[in-house]
């Protein structure tokens, strides 16, 4: 399991996304990450609402304040995941805050070895969720899955 940060960020991009939905912003990510696993010959990876429920909650949980911008709490949001996803062998879980946009985000992921990893993993399943922080820093969380 591999788990990284960054922050990347660009004042136009962010009023792009200021008139786009998370649920949107989310789409945008899933079809990036997708288009770059098919350019490895990778299955795509499909959405699964408790997933991205738990992403989100990460993510809100960052740009709050409440958990400081990284990985803490990953292992007890993959037990929590894992009891209602069973069978699930494998996971991880790329975080970012950006004020750039979903494909932005996505470029850097795949810039930075560890994301990139995650990315092209062995994973069928993912989930996104995205927040804004009151400063208006958008805060980014996809957790990866092998379900089989």
């Amino acid at each position: 399991m591999l788990i990284a940060a960054f922050f990347v960020g660009s004042p136009l991009a962010g009023a792009q996304q200021k008139s786009k939905g998370y649920n949107e912003l989310a789409a945008e990510v899933l079809k990036y990450v997708n288009e770059h696993r098919a350019t490895k010959g990778l299955a795509p990876l499909k959405m699964v609402e408790v997933i991205s429920q738990a992403a989100e909650k990460h993510s809100r949980n960052m740009a709050g304040g409440r958990l400081p911008f990284g990985h803490d709490g990953f292992d007890e949001r993959m037990n929590g995941l894992v009891k209602q996803l069973r069978p699930a062998n494998s996971w991880a879980e790329n975080v970012a805050y950006s004020n750039d946009d979903a494909r932005d985000v996505v470029n850097m992921w795949l810039h930075s070895p560890g994301h990139k990893k995650n990315i092209e993993g062995k994973f069928n399943i993912t989930g996104i969720g995205i927040a804004v922080s009151p400063g208006g820093d958008y805060y980014y969380t996809q957790i990866f899955v092998n379900k089989e």
